[in-house]
């Protein structure tokens, strides 16, 4: 209501306040934008194109051949969008290609997009899990993980390309090859890049709703680190003259067992011991095996003091006499903690979610790693993490999203990127 000068009269101040409080108090949510929604909503069919395509590549971390096809695709994909593209090697790993994709616009927010092109699956694994729609399941290796993530980013930028977005002041895409292995090639890349950014929204995949019933977006996750247990012992003849020989088998056995709870006082580090190889004769006494034990770190420094327990551990227990006994730790990919600022974006992305009538949590921590690690080593960026699609079976059969996730996936990506590029 307005008076003869067109200025608010008390009463309709009065009720403006009274309507606002009423809102906040009943937790009552904006209204979406609802060309975003219908571009969302329109994308849906194009995604799961590009997922079956996406799914057809067999891309494990090692298949050099897959992973170029991989690189290939999104290439493609991201110079239509206006991208320019470029390949960079590797300086470690299988070979493979991490894409960097830039654009300017003309607004001041630096802005970072990443998701991992390689699977866990090794080749052939889609004769025994074809792609495949079962009900809201669309199934296939890697489909989740991360391919799921990748199409989130592909037609996010799309939609926003065909309205014309250019509010930022530049837009950067990684796309690596060797996540699933400690991104021990592209790391750095990843660290670099990420240190120039406002922000950094990561794309891994949340959680199904049929595991968890609310999807998420990250805030925490483990940093990696690796233990290579080694014992040294002597060779003999397994039948003929077996007590000449020193069992290396044995003693790591009594290693790997006398190690095996040492995180226990420790807080914010866990060890699994995970591999063991030795050699392959079968009538011979073992000189040498070698232990691998996957850490996982959530407070800093802990792995120094998982470090020290194991030396102090292993230089007092011995089992078979005249065997020598190293460890070494190796430190992986960062601990992720997004920190107050990532909890403020989270909380905003909670917002953005209720516009459409939906639930959206913030996890505090896993203990799966992410590159999220490397993106916020510097501390320079905002970064939150799990922007792709919902799913489960990750690392597993049967992998698996949830179809009904898409259209809230790519609104909430391309609704925060128009709003983070305001700030």
């Amino acid at each position: 209501m307005f008076n003869a000068k067109n200025r608010p009269t008390p009463k309709s101040i009065t009720l403006a306040v009274t309507s606002a409080l009423a809102m906040l108090a009943t937790g009552a949510s904006a209204a979406p934008d609802a060309k975003l929604l219908d571009a969302a909503t329109a994308a849906q069919p194009a995604l799961i194109e590009t997922l079956k395509s996406m799914v057809a590549i067999e891309s494990g971390s090692g298949d050099v051949a897959g992973l170029a096809k991989m690189a290939a695709l999104v290439d493609d994909r991201l110079k239509a969008i206006g991208f320019k593209t470029e390949r960079r090697k590797s300086p470690v790993g299988a070979g493979a290609d991490t894409v960097v994709a830039t654009m300017t616009g003309t607004g001041k927010a630096r802005i970072m997009l990443q998701g991992h092109m390689d699977t866990v699956y090794q080749r052939g694994v889609l004769a025994e899990q074809p792609y495949k729609l079962d009900g809201n399941k669309l199934y296939g290796p890697g489909i989740a993980d991360d391919k799921g993530g990748l199409a989130v980013i592909l037609h996010s930028l799309e939609i926003l390309s065909k309205a014309g977005w250019k509010d930022y002041a530049t837009l950067t895409v990684v796309m690596n090859p060797d996540e699933e292995v400690g991104s021990l090639g592209s790391g750095e890349i990843i660290a670099t890049l990420a240190a120039q950014q406002d922000y950094v929204l990561s794309c891994e995949p949340t959680a199904a709703k049929a595991v968890v019933k609310t999807e998420a977006l990250l805030l925490g996750a483990a940093g990696t680190a690796t233990v290579t247990l080694e014992v040294k012992g002597r060779a003999a003849h397994a039948g003929a003259a077996p007590e000449m020989g020193r069992n290396a088998i044995l003693e790591i056995a009594t290693q790997m067992l006398a190690t095996r709870d040492l995180p226990k006082d420790i807080p914010g580090v866990t060890l699994n011991w995970t591999n063991v190889i030795s050699n392959k004769a079968t009538n011979q006494i073992p000189e040498l095996a070698v232990a691998t034990g996957d850490v996982r770190i959530t407070v800093p420094g802990a792995e120094e003091k998982l470090n020290a327990a194991l030396q102090a551990k292993i230089a007092a227990t011995r089992l078979i006499p005249d065997t020598v006994t190293t460890a070494k730790l190796v430190v992986g990919r960062p601990a992720f903690l997004a920190g107050p600022r990532g909890q403020a974006l989270g909380e905003k992305a909670q917002a953005i979610y209720k516009e459409i009538d939906r639930d959206l949590a913030l996890a505090p921590m896993t203990g799966g790693a992410t590159d999220a690690g490397f993106a916020a080593r510097s501390g320079k960026a905002v970064v939150l993490e799990s922007f792709g699609l919902a799913g489960f079976g990750f690392h597993a059969r049967d992998e698996y999203i949830e179809v009904d996730s898409i259209v809230p996936r790519l609104y909430l990506m391309t609704r925060l990127l128009t709003d983070i590029a305001k700030q």
